[in-house]
């Protein structure tokens, strides 16, 4: 058995033999940095997959190319995510930090649409806990020093609560038609800001983010479901979104105050 694999089977079976830790505890553990730190996390492994296999669509939608990964590419990827596990994230300052947790996040989500492919939507992978569970999104599946995460823990109890961004939601990709973009590259330390701000201006000057018809706003359900992160009232979430439209949205969303309605595409962002 090569090096490579034994430290895939042992990070599996660390995750597997964490304890569960509670949100709460992940918050205050994770939110530790030093903002004197300098040193980067290493991402090309994860911009070589991104470059072989994300196609970057006329229609403004990126999709990954599930069927055509090799073999070779699904062992770097699983080998990049022992990686990531073995890295001492607290260590880190604040832009490095949120850059691994969401190239951690996007990663995984590929690694596990790959493990079980062919499927129609990500929903259709039900390894999550629970008997009214859907998705994989609820099952531990990394280990990052000592704590046992899901990829739910990563997105709400990491990213969601330790920096309380909204625009997290843009940068996180959950595999499916209406997610907002993966991103061509990595996410790092230094372009973070940059990055955060271009997929919320891709995806609200989109149509599955916002389309406006007849002055009717209909939007993306991501605004349905985590509206506590964009604000209270409809008109909070579309301030929000006026930040970040273009001019002709911009003046559409002006003469409207409240939300229509809601659609969300679970197909797999796939590229055939």
């Amino acid at each position: 058995m090569s090096p490579a694999i034994w430290r895939t089977a042992l990070l599996t079976l660390l995750v597997a033999i964490s304890p569960p830790v509670g949100a709460e505890e992940l918050d205050a553990y994770f939110s530790r940095n030093d903002p004197t730190a300098r040193s980067i996390v290493n991402h090309s492994a994860w911009n070589k997959i991104l470059a072989a296999y994300l196609v970057l669509a006329p229609d403004g939608i990126n999709r990954f190319a599930y069927g055509r990964v090799n073999a070779p590419d699904k062992r770097a990827l699983k080998a990049y995510l022992v990686a990531l596990q073995e890295v001492k994230v607290s260590g880190f300052n604040e832009g490095e930090q949120r850059a691994f947790w969401i190239n951690l996040y996007n990663a995984l989500t590929v690694d596990v649409v790959l493990d079980h492919y062919p499927v129609k939507s990500i929903r259709d992978i039900s390894i999550s806990p629970g008997l009214f569970a859907t998705g994989p999104w609820g099952k531990p599946l990394v280990a990052v020093e000592g704590r046992k995460l899901s990829l739910d823990n990563i997105e709400h109890d990491i990213l969601r609560k330790v920096w309380r961004d909204p625009r997290v939601h843009y940068a996180v990709n959950c595999a499916s038609i209406s997610c907002p973009n993966l991103m061509a590259k990595a996410f790092t330390g230094p372009t973070l800001e940059e990055m955060l701000t271009q997929g919320v201006r891709d995806y609200v000057n989109h149509p599955r983010g916002v389309t406006v018809e007849a002055g009717k706003a209909t939007l993306s359900r991501i605004y349905s479901w985590y509206r506590a992160d964009f604000g209270k009232r409809d008109a909070d979430v579309l301030r929000h979104i006026g930040l970040y439209a273009n001019p002709a949205l911009k003046k559409q969303l002006a003469a409207i105050d409240s939300i229509d309605g809601y659609d969300y595409d679970w197909s797999l962002n796939e590229a055939k």
